[in-house]
C-alpha cells in the first residue's frame, strides 16, 4: 500500500483550508438571521377595514405553539378570529389566506386577507 504523496498531501490541504473559509465566512451570515438578533415587534394596531374589524398586538403569555413560533409573538385576529401569519427571514409577512403574497406589516397581512376572504367569515386555523 503506497504511503503519502506530496500532491495528495497538498491537496488535502487546500481542502481543509478551502473548508476553514467557507465556514468562517458563512457563520455571521447565519447568525444575521437567526434568533440572535430578534427582529422590532410590529406596532399595535385596532382598526375596521372594509366592515371587519381587525387588530394586531404582541401575544399575551398563556398562548403558545405554531402561532408563536411563526409569528414572532405577535397575534393578528379578524372579528376576533386568529389569523395565522409567519414572519419572513427578510422581515415581510405572509398570512394562511395570502400565503404567496408578501407584505411589509401584520396590518398588511390582515388587510390582505379581508380582501381575499371577500365577506366570507375566516375560519379558526388548526394547530398542528
Amino acid at each position: 500500500m503506497p504511503g503519502i504523496t506530496r500532491r495528495r498531501a497538498l491537496t488535502a490541504t487546500a481542502a481543509l483550508a478551502v473548508t476553514a473559509t467557507v465556514t468562517t465566512l458563512a457563520a455571521p451570515a447565519a447568525s444575521a438571521t437567526g434568533h440572535d438578533h430578534p427582529m422590532p415587534m410590529p406596532e399595535t394596531f385596532d382598526e375596521v377595514y372594509k366592515g371587519r374589524r381587525i387588530q394586531g398586538r404582541p401575544m399575551t403569555t398563556g398562548h403558545g405553539g405554531h402561532h408563536h413560533e411563526h409569528g414572532g409573538g405577535y397575534e393578528v385576529l379578524i372579528d376576533g378570529v386568529p389569523l395565522h401569519v409567519m414572519r419572513n427571514a427578510d422581515s415581510s409577512w405572509i398570512s394562511v389566506v395570502s400565503h404567496y403574497a408578501p407584505v411589509p406589516t401584520p396590518r398588511a397581512a390582515a388587510r390582505a386577507a379581508v380582501d381575499e376572504l371577500q365577506g366570507a367569515p375566516l375560519l379558526p386555523f388548526p394547530a398542528n
